[in-house]
C-alpha cells in the first residue's frame, strides 16, 4: 500500500525554483499546475518552462493540466517526458481517447474532476486511467481551504476502483495539510499534493515525511496497488 507526497510547485519560489526543488527529493512526484489564464483564472507555466522543470527536477513530474483545448495540447506535456499527465474532464471531447493517447507516450494518465463535477460517468471507464484527482479546492489558485463536502465523491471513486481491483490511484489537491490529509487519507486517497504545508516548512523534508506517516496511519482498510509506475 503505497502513499504518495506530491508538493505542488505553486507554492515555491520560482526565482530559485531549482533549489526549491533539490528541497523536496525526498517527495514521490512533483506536482506542476499548468494554468492557461482561460480554463482557470490564472496563469502559470508552459510547455517551455514545464520542460526546463523536467530537465533539473530530482524526482518525476506530476502534470496538471488546467487548461483549455487540452486535448489538442495535452499529448505535448507526455513527450515532454513528464511521468503523469492529469487533465480536466470538463475540458475534454474525448477523456478516453486522450488517456490513451497519453498513456501511448509513455505517461500515466489521469483525469481531474473539480468540486462540482460528478463522478458517476466515469466509474465504468475507470481502467482507462491510471489517477483520478478529486480537486478538494476549486481550481486556479494555491491556499486555498480544504473542502470537506468533496469527500463523498472521493469515497465513490474508491470503492468503485477497489471494487473492480485496478490499479489507480486516487489523487487530492487543495488544501492538504497536516490537519487534513488524515480525513483524504480514510476517504481513499492514496496521493497528496501539498503546496504551503510543504514548501512552507523549516525542512520540506521532515514535513513531507510528517504527511507520508499521516496519511499511511489513516489509509482506508481496502489494498491498492502503486499503479503503473513505481512508487
Amino acid at each position: 500500500m503505497t502513499t504518495r507526497i506530491n508538493p505542488s510547485i505553486l507554492a515555491a519560489d520560482f526565482v530559485n525554483l531549482e533549489a526549491e526543488l533539490a528541497r523536496i527529493a525526498s517527495a514521490d512526484l512533483v506536482h506542476v499546475d499548468v494554468m492557461d489564464n482561460h480554463f482557470v483564472p490564472n496563469l502559470t507555466f508552459g510547455p517551455q518552462m514545464v520542460g526546463r522543470i523536467q530537465d533539473v527536477s530530482p524526482i518525476p513530474l506530476d502534470v496538471h493540466l488546467m487548461i483549455s483545448d487540452v486535448d489538442r495540447w495535452g499529448p505535448g506535456y507526455a513527450e515532454l517526458g513528464a511521468a503523469s499527465v492529469t487533465f480536466h474532464v470538463e475540458a475534454s471531447d474525448d477523456p478516453v481517447a486522450l488517456a490513451r493517447r497519453l498513456r501511448s507516450i509513455g505517461a500515466l494518465a489521469g483525469i481531474a474532476l473539480k468540486p462540482g463535477t460528478e463522478a458517476d460517468a466515469y466509474l465504468d471507464v475507470l481502467d482507462e486511467f491510471d489517477q483520478v484527482l478529486i480537486m478538494t479546492v476549486e481550481p486556479g489558485f494555491g491556499g486555498q481551504s480544504f473542502m470537506h463536502d468533496t469527500m463523498p465523491k472521493l469515497r465513490r471513486v474508491s470503492e468503485a476502483v477497489r471494487a473492480a481491483g485496478l490499479d489507480v490511484r486516487l489523487q487530492v489537491d487543495g488544501g492538504i495539510s497536516l490537519d487534513t490529509i488524515g480525513i483524504a487519507a480514510e476517504a481513499g486517497a492514496d496521493t497528496f499534493v501539498a503546496g504551503s504545508a510543504v514548501f512552507g516548512a523549516d525542512v520540506p523534508a521532515d514535513r513531507i515525511a510528517a504527511l507520508r506517516d499521516l496519511a499511511a496511519a489513516h489509509r482506508h482498510g481496502g489494498e491498492q496497488s502503486t499503479g503503473r509506475l513505481g512508487a
